[in-house]
């Protein structure tokens, strides 16, 4: 008996205990992925901080991170320069935004399709469409300069905005949070005289804005930052997207770092206002379309 007690006072005891180890786990876990964000986010602080100063202060040791003097000018000779930043804005925001749009048009179309409509070898199709996943992209690309030099696209803003209008990825992703919808929403609609395109456009389309959002975001991002594409498929400057544009213009700046830290902080604020307003969304997208398989 008195074993007994004892046990169950030890069993009271470790379950005081066990909120406050849980809180301490919490506090420990919390305290290393700060350490490690705070790692992650030195190198940009290094750029914004850089990208207002002059090349003598740049590798002055301690590192200022904060300038003494903050010279907006550097900014100013970015965009109005000889070789002004603006012009590769432009174009990244065409080619992105059209892309994007594209994007989210066919796969949500697809996903819909693969997940709702019920069609002779939908499974067989879907899984074949997928395994398309583990092509190479580079195997792609002489037969993709081949197609699109014989269709006159070659040093056009097509070449690289319509491959990326069609992704097996996207397709994926709305499958799967179509899937999710619950098959009596749409049987009910089916029963009012709603057809297919009116469940697609009226029904299913709106309650997918998380898996949208998300798609956005990462299509924005990767198109936003594609740099083999432009290489390969453009040859006028006046053409260049941001990273192609970025990387002639940090050679022919050559060691004024200066100007090449403002023109790499600029590239990276679309990104970084396209995530702070989608984060909401992306979280949501990200934790629901693997909820059925």
């Amino acid at each position: 008996m008195h074993t007994i007690n004892e046990a169950a006072t030890s069993r009271r005891a470790s379950a005081r205990r066990s909120p406050g180890l849980r809180a301490a786990g919490k506090a420990i876990v919390t305290v290393v992925l700060a350490a490690f964000a705070v790692l992650m986010i030195l190198p940009f602080l290094w750029m914004l901080s850089t990208s207002f100063k002059i090349n003598a202060e740049v590798f002055r040791y301690p590192i200022e991170w904060i300038p003494q003097n903050w010279h907006w000018e550097n900014y100013r000779k970015v965009w109005t320069g000889p070789n002004a930043f603006s012009i590769y804005y432009l174009n990244s925001i065409k080619i992105t935004g059209i892309t994007v749009a594209g994007n989210l048009l066919t796969s949500a179309m697809a996903g819909f399709a693969f997940a709702k409509l019920r069609f002779k070898g939908r499974e067989a199709l879907f899984l074949l469409y997928l395994s398309t996943m583990m092509i190479p992209s580079q195997v792609l690309l002489l037969p993709r300069f081949i197609l699109f030099d014989h269709m006159r696209l070659i040093n056009t803003h097509w070449s690289l905005i319509l491959p990326g209008m069609f992704t097996v990825f996207g397709t994926f992703l709305l499958r799967q949070f179509f899937s999710t919808l619950p098959g009596e929403l749409l049987e009910a609609a089916r029963v009012d005289g709603a057809g297919f395109w009116r469940m697609f456009w009226q029904i299913a389309l709106p309650l997918t804005k998380p898996a949208l959002v998300t798609l956005m975001i990462i299509t924005f991002n990767w198109h936003w930052n594609e740099y083999e594409g432009p290489l390969i498929f453009l040859r006028d400057r006046h053409l260049f997207t941001i990273p192609l544009g970025l990387t002639t213009y940090v050679e022919e700046m050559g060691t004024n770092y200066v100007l090449s830290m403002a023109a790499s902080v600029s590239s990276f604020i679309p990104l970084l206002i396209v995530v702070i307003v989608g984060q909401r969304w992306f979280v949501e997208g990200i934790a629901n379309t693997g909820l059925k398989g």
